[in-house]
């Protein structure tokens, strides 16, 4: 989208270098990274990530700050998986949007989903900095001052950021990331890099053992307590999976969390029928709905709580909303449908992208990162983008 640093890219774009990210990028992880990448960063301007970033902000205030709506999200949460001493807002939040055309021409950012739950925040620097050091970007015209960190931070002050939240104020080792079955994950980069980052432990969620109200994992010498948790356990995968735990979610535990669960239920696709902002798409909860449109190829199907598309119906079929159980239809959304914009030019014609907005909330809520899904599919994740080239997951940069 900054046409000079595009045309500098693309002409000076070459298989070997493509294989050498690959290559720099496993070797940092220390594992293969198994979702595909994008050949190419992501150019944008500064401005237009701002008011992605600033229009996030206000979607994930209008939420946290309505007490009338806190009420309503108290149902989003499965009377099962209500944690405890729930805390006053989100640490982690994902807000995405698509590039969409506007009548007047304009381009303009429009919300996707957004997630109060964690997302790739330590392996997503190594992909930045890796496409800026491979591709030498800092020595194209206009490149020298590209940068991916936001809100004015940079390697140092975001690591440190991220230590306060997700260490806090213990000993490392008394922290897990926890997660189901994690080095079968395809974002097991993340929490290899995120141990390196901050020293703590990954922990297969079957692995935690209860004593009273207190956790534990069994580490080389012997038993560690637990004292926070960074959790990336997803709740669907729980119940399809049917994982065994040896404690309760409700249990009153010993432990902090670095970022609560409940919000994953609070700020999710439940939300975006309660937005009001000009940035979000027509939004129905399913068993809401009067009667079912006529137009529905102009509309998705999506269930509340599941992760990467999974689920997800472009273009749905009267016969697909019928074949929900009235019972279940208050766990789907039926939402405007968004044409993204073909904004990134490349060799195999202009590909559209979707922009993923991360932010912590500590002291306050801070936009830091972004993560930008590329495609020519029908959806922006990789598993919809298959046997392409110059699409998947990349970084954002700008100037």
């Amino acid at each position: 989208m900054i046409p000079s640093l595009r045309k500098q890219f693309n002409a000076s774009f070459t298989p070997e270098k493509y294989q050498e990210l690959l290559r720099r990028i496993d070797d940092a992880c220390g594992t293969h990274v198994q979702f595909r990448l994008s050949e190419t960063p992501c150019f944008f301007p500064e401005s237009l990530l701002q008011r992605m970033a600033d229009d996030g902000k206000v979607l994930i205030r209008q939420l946290v700050e309505n007490r009338e709506y806190r009420a309503r999200s108290d149902q989003s949460i499965p009377a099962e998986y209500r944690v405890p001493n729930e805390s006053d807002h989100p640490m982690f939040i994902q807000v995405d949007f698509g590039i969409v055309r506007d009548a007047k021409g304009e381009l303009q950012p429009k919300l996707v989903e957004l997630q109060a739950f964690p997302s790739l925040y330590a392996y997503q620097v190594t992909l930045a900095q890796s496409y800026l050091d491979v591709f030498e970007l800092t020595k194209f015209e206009g490149g020298s001052e590209l940068r991916f960190f936001l809100s004015g931070l940079d390697e140092k002050s975001y690591r440190e950021l991220l230590r306060r939240a997700i260490v806090g104020q213990h000993d490392p080792e008394n922290v897990i990331l926890m997660e189901i079955h994690p080095k079968e994950q395809k974002t097991l980069p993340d929490f290899l890099l995120t141990e390196k980052m901050l020293g703590v432990r990954t922990v297969d969620l079957e692995a935690i053992k209860k004593e009273g109200s207190q956790l534990y994992y069994e580490g080389s010498t012997g038993r560690v307590p637990i004292r926070r948790i960074y959790n990336r356990a997803i709740v669907d995968e729980l119940q399809r999976k049917r994982v065994k735990l040896a404690f309760d979610w409700r249990d009153d535990l010993d432990v902090e969390w670095a970022g609560h669960p409940n919000w994953y239920f609070r700020i999710s696709k439940f939300s975006i029928p309660y937005l009001r902002h000009e940035s979000v798409p027509k939004t129905w909860f399913l068993d809401q709905l009067d009667q079912i449109p006529d137009d529905l190829q102009n509309y998705a199907l999506k269930p509340l709580y599941s992760f990467a598309g999974l689920g997800v119906v472009i273009a749905p079929k009267k016969e697909d909303i019928e074949a929900i159980p009235p019972e279940k239809r208050g766990d789907y959304i039926l939402q405007e449908r968004l044409d993204f914009e073909p904004v990134i030019d490349t060799p195999f014609g202009a590909t559209k992208a979707e922009v993923r907005v991360m932010y912590v909330w500590q002291e306050d809520l801070k936009a830091v990162l972004t993560i930008i899904r590329m495609g020519r599919g029908l959806m922006m994740g990789v598993d919809h983008n298959k046997n392409m080239e110059w699409v998947g997951a990349s970084a954002g940069l700008y100037t």
